[in-house]
C-alpha cells in the first residue's frame, strides 16, 4: 500500500528540513527559530499563519473545497530535550545540552509535509488547523496553547497527533483505542533537617538518612495502596544532598515522577505521598515539603477516531503492519490535554533503529517522514471528502 506519491516527491526536501531542525534544537518555550521556519514555510504555501499561542506556538489555517463547516486539527510538537547528543551524524546538534532526542523535529517536518500537500491539492471539504506546539517535554505547552484560546480561536471537531516509534518496525503503525498513555505527576520533596560535623552525627538531623528512609517508604505507596489491576509507577529519579566528606548536610531533595492510567489512582498516590512525608517528618523531627504537580493528563484515544486512524493506516502501509492491540504506554504525552477538550486519536509510526527515544544515541529514521505526512493527509481527505 502506497504513501501519497506527491508527498514521496517531497522526501528529499523534508529530510533537509528535518536535519536542519535537528542541528538547531530548541527546548520548551524557546522554539523561536523553529517556529519561525514553520511560519515561513506555511506562508510560502499560502496558508494563513497565526503565531504566539502558548508562547512560541504556531497555527496554520487552510480551507479546502466546498462549504463544509467541519474543522480538524493536526498537531506536531517542536521542542527538543535538555540533554547531550552522542551520535556522529553530520547533522548532529550544534548546541551543547540540546538534542532532538525524542524525534519532535521529525513530527514538525511530517506536519509541514502534510501542510504543503494539502495546500497544493485542497482535495478536502472543510478547514484544517495545523497546530505546531511548543514545550511538550513536561513544561505544559499544550495547556499553554489551550489557555491562550486555541480551541476558541481555532475550533476543531477532531484532533490527531502522532509519534515516531523505534520500538516498532519500519512500516508499522500502531493505534490503541481507549487509555493509551499514562497521566503523570512530577514531584520535588525538600527535607530540612539540621547539619553537623561528619564526626558528630548525634548533633544533626541527618537529611541524608531521612531522605533514604523516605525514598524506601515511598516505594510502598504503589505496592501497598494501589490495587494490582491498576497499573501505576512511582519513580525517584534524583537525590541531591551534601557538599563535603566531613559535613552531614541539613538539607536534601528527592525528585521524581508518578504515572497511572486512572486519575483516582493518581489522587490516591498524591495523598499517600503527603501522608508519608508528614509521618517521616514527625519521626525525625524535621520539616519535609512535598510539591507534587499534575503535569500530564491520561491520554485517551476515542473509539471513532481510532477506527479512522486504523482504516487510513491500511491505505498507507501494508495492512498486516497495522497494530491495534498494543499495550498502553507508561510514558506520557501532553497532547492528552488537547484530546480532553476535543475528541481525537494519537498513533505511532515505527522506524528502523533500536535505540530508544530520550537516549543520547537516538537516531530518527528519515524514511518515515512521508509515512507520517501521508497519514495526516489521508485522515483529512477521509474525514472531509469532497462532493
Amino acid at each position: 500500500m502506497p504513501t501519497i506519491e506527491r508527498i514521496d516527491g517531497y522526501a528529499e526536501e523534508l529530510t533537509a528540513i528535518r536535519r536542519d531542525l535537528h542541528a538547531h534544537p530548541e527546548i520548551g518555550f524557546e522554539e523561536v527559530r523553529t517556529s519561525g521556519i514553520v511560519a515561513d514555510k506555511l506562508t510560502q504555501w499560502g496558508i494563513e499563519v497565526h503565531r504566539g499561542l502558548g508562547g512560541t506556538g504556531v497555527v496554520g489555517v487552510l480551507k479546502g473545497k466546498g462549504n463544509s463547516g467541519m474543522k480538524i486539527g493536526l498537531r506536531a510538537d517542536m521542542d527538543a530535550l535538555p540533554m547531550e547528543e552522542n551520535t556522529n551524524l553530520r547533522w548532529r546538534s550544534t548546541i551543547p545540552g540540546r538534542f532532538h532526542g525524542c524525534g519532535h523535529d521529525g513530527h514538525t517536518t511530517m506536519l509541514l509535509g502534510t501542510a504543503r500537500y494539502l495546500a497544493e491539492t485542497r482535495n478536502f471539504d472543510g478547514t484544517v488547523h495545523f497546530i505546531f506546539q511548543p514545550a511538550e517535554e513536561g513544561l505544559g505547552g499544550a495547556r499553554a496553547m489551550i489557555k491562550d484560546g486555541l480551541f476558541q480561536k481555532f475550533p476543531c471537531d477532531e484532533v490527531y497527533g502522532l509519534h515516531n516509534a523505534p520500538d516498532l518496525n519500519h512500516g508499522e503503525i500502531a493505534i490503541l483505542p481507549g487509555p493509551a498513555m499514562a497521566g503523570a505527576d512530577f514531584f520535588d520533596i525538600t527535607i530540612d533537617g539540621y547539619g553537623a560535623h561528619g564526626a558528630m552525627p548525634e548533633r544533626s538531623k541527618d537529611a541524608v538518612i531521612i531522605a533514604t528512609t523516605l525514598a524506601q517508604a515511598l516505594q510502598t505507596v504503589v505496592s501497598r495502596n494501589v490495587p494490582p489491576h491498576h497499573p501505576a509507577v512511582l519513580s525517584i529519579t534524583q537525590i541531591h544532598a551534601g557538599s563535603a566528606y566531613n559535613v552531614i548536610p541539613g538539607q536534601a531533595k528527592l525528585c521524581g515522577t508518578v504515572r497511572a492510567f486512572d486519575d483516582g489512582v493518581r489522587a490516591l498516590i498524591r495523598e499517600r505521598m503527603r501522608a508519608i512525608c508528614a509521618g517521616i517528618a514527625a519521626a525525625f523531627q524535621c520539616e519535609i515539603t512535598a510539591d507534587i504537580r499534575d503535569t500530564f493528563s491520561v491520554l485517551v484515544n476515542q473509539e471513532e477516531q481510532s477506527r479512522i486512524v486504523e482504516a487510513v493506516a491500511r491505505t498507507v502501509v501494508d495492512p498486516d503492519k497495522v497494530i491495534t492491540r498494543t499495550e498502553p504506554k507508561m510514558g506520557s504525552e501532553d497532547f492528552a490535554d488537547m484530546m480532553q477538550a476535543v475528541p481525537g486519536a494519537y498513533f505511532w509510526v515505527g522506524h528502523e533503529g533500536s535505540v530508544p527515544v530520550h537516549n543520547p544515541g537516538y537516531v530518527l529514521d528519515d524514511k518515515i517522514l512521508p509515512i507520517g505526512a501521508s497519514m495526516f493527509a489521508r485522515i483529512i481527505e477521509t474525514r472531509m471528502p469532497v462532493g
